[in-house]
């Protein structure tokens, strides 16, 4: 009796060690700490790497005189990222979601391309790197790609709205070919978005893990039934296996912050920052909050702003007046702030604290609504 009590005892505990796993919340937790765990470990190996085949930073000449001791610095270090988020959500995403596929596939996708663009400027020592159209041209592929297939697997109408946040009634049928046009934008507006922002030590890499973290939330309401009736959210069955490739990218973003503060052992690169843009992205769409990643990414909005308002009247003026004048002293924006007598750290960590705030106030939009 008692061996049969203590096999019984045996059995229930590993049932009850195993079933414990299946939490969402617990995996997501596991998987932010894996993924850290792996940039960590491996940042060093891989900056000494970078380091040894000289894959360093090309800094423009145009761009502020303080950055030209940043020349040689080992970039492409995104490749640490994405080891580390791929690893992890391999550990403890369930393989058999169509969604998280969906993101790993576009994530990976634009990281080729970014990672090709970095390869340009290393070897060839242009900080031009790919052409543009052929940057556009396969981000468009991608994003298209991930438009239509996102558009066409879903059976439900709701999936397909524009949700307003703030209120409880207003949602606009985009239809299927609305809903591929703006997927399309959101990937490859928010994958450049996050590119452009990433010109100092440690800016754009926080309020991606920031952004990607108070997202978490916003997936396991959409993929919980009684959550997202509740908050009236439209219901994306499966969309909650999202938390956990959330959850990685938090953590692998946090682990290589610790070599991207300043001054940055690393930097990210193209293939960092086009890849996790894309991604979030991607997210967003499949949860259908694309507005409330519009607000929690107000800093890669207006960076993004700025380059093209500063392009815009550009060249405009050049057309009308001989010559061209520029509105910011610099663009991006984070460059006018340095010219503009700001310390790279006053800039970084200023647009921190302006994200935190545009992070809770995209938070207020679950109950506020």
């Amino acid at each position: 009796m008692l061996l049969l009590f203590f096999q019984w005892l045996a059995q229930e505990t590993q049932t009850r060690a195993f079933s414990v796993f299946n939490y969402l919340t617990l995996r997501t937790v596991l998987a932010a700490m894996t993924a850290m765990f792996f940039s960590l470990a491996l940042g060093p190996k891989v900056i000494r790497w970078l380091a040894a085949k000289k894959i360093g930073q090309a800094v423009r000449q145009c761009g502020p005189e303080t950055h030209l001791a940043k020349s040689g610095t080992p970039t492409m270090g995104g490749v640490l990222i994405l080891v580390a988020i791929a690893l992890t959500t391999l550990l403890w995403c369930d393989l058999a979601n169509r969604y998280v596929w969906t993101v790993l596939i576009v994530m990976s996708g634009f990281g080729i391309i970014g990672w090709y663009d970095d390869w340009k400027k290393v070897v060839y020592r242009d900080p031009k790197g790919l052409a543009s159209r052929w940057k556009f041209l396969w981000q468009s592929v991608l994003g298209l790609g991930a438009a239509l297939f996102l558009a066409f697997s879903s059976n439900n109408p709701a999936q397909t709205e524009l949700i307003v946040p703030f209120f409880k009634t207003i949602a606009y049928p985009l239809g299927i070919w609305g809903f591929v046009a703006l997927t399309y934008f959101v990937i490859v507006g928010t994958s450049n978005a996050i590119n452009l922002t990433d010109g100092l030590d440690g800016l754009a890499i926080m309020p991606t893990v920031m952004i990607a973290a108070a997202f978490v939330i916003f997936t396991y309401v959409a993929g919980h039934a009684r959550y997202a009736e509740y908050l009236i959210f439209p219901y994306v069955s499966g969309a909650g296996e999202l938390c956990i490739l959330l959850g990685a990218i938090a953590g692998a973003g946090l682990g290589f912050l610790w070599f991207n503060a300043y001054p940055a052992e690393v930097f990210m690169g193209d293939v960092g920052a086009l890849s996790l843009g894309a991604a979030l992205g991607c997210v967003a769409v499949i949860v259908r909050q694309e507005i409330v990643l519009f607000i929690m990414g107000g800093v890669f909005v207006v960076e993004t702003l700025s380059v093209m308002i500063q392009v815009g009247w550009f060249q405009y003026t050049l057309r009308r007046y001989g010559a061209g004048r520029r509105i910011f002293l610099m663009a991006p924006l984070h460059h006018h702030f340095e010219q503009s007598g700001w310390k790279e750290t006053q800039v970084v960590v200023r647009f921190w604290i302006i994200t935190i705030l545009l992070v809770l106030f995209g938070l207020s939009t679950l109950k506020l609504r």
